[in-house]
């Protein structure tokens, strides 16, 4: 996986940058806002990146800050939501402004993202407002290493679990019925999954 690049800034789209790493040009799509503030062209640059590979190939995505890849990172575990809508979303918002709106629970702010309709956008806020209660500090383990998908997995694993004990079940029988549960859902899918197992 690629973590970063660090080389010379040799061009830029409205949606891309191009970086030169020692002779080797790479694409990497990023946020207008990331964008405005590249170097001029020729200049030193640095982006943090994440790498996504798909049946259309391989794809680089750029980030200035570590808060910015670590809100693009949540924002693609949403359902619905892929890449070039997460860029549109950092593009509407700074990684504060974004947090913000989720923990209000502004659907008409969120909405306000291009490509994102009312359904979408309560999806964003559904999945996510529980994974901001530190704010952007949420978006960091305590080391200060952004938070893993699987660390996300698990915290919202044992938000359903605690849901399902306070719903009167014993510790086993949670344990048992969210066993196989898939990673890639919100709390309130886990607890669904768990109640279908269960009979309930």
């Amino acid at each position: 996986m690629i973590a970063f690049l660090k080389g010379v800034l040799a061009g830029k789209t409205a949606s891309c940058a191009y970086v030169d790493v020692q002779g080797v040009g790479y694409a990497v799509g990023m946020s207008q806002g990331a964008l405005a503030k590249l170097p001029a062209v020729g200049q030193p640059v640095q982006v943090h990146t994440y790498m996504q590979v798909s049946d259309n190939g391989i794809a680089l995505y750029g980030f200035l800050t570590l808060e910015e890849k670590a809100l693009f990172e949540r924002l693609i575990g949403v359902g619905g939501v892929g890449p070039k809508v997460a860029l549109a979303a950092l593009s509407s918002f700074t990684p504060e402004g974004l947090v913000a709106a989720v923990q209000a629970q502004d659907v008409a702010a969120v909405q306000k993202i291009p490509g994102v309709g009312k359904k979408t956008a309560s999806r964003i806020i559904l999945e996510l407002k529980g994974s901001f209660d530190q704010g952007l500090a949420s978006l960091f383990d305590a080391s200060g290493a952004p938070a893993s998908a699987v660390a996300v997995a698990a915290e919202r694993l044992k938000g359903a679990r605690e849901a399902l004990l306070a719903l009167g079940f014993a510790s086993v029988e949670a344990d048992v019925a969210l066993k196989g549960a898939p990673e890639d859902v919100d709390e309130n899918a886990l607890i669904k999954y768990a109640l279908k197992r269960l009979g309930k």
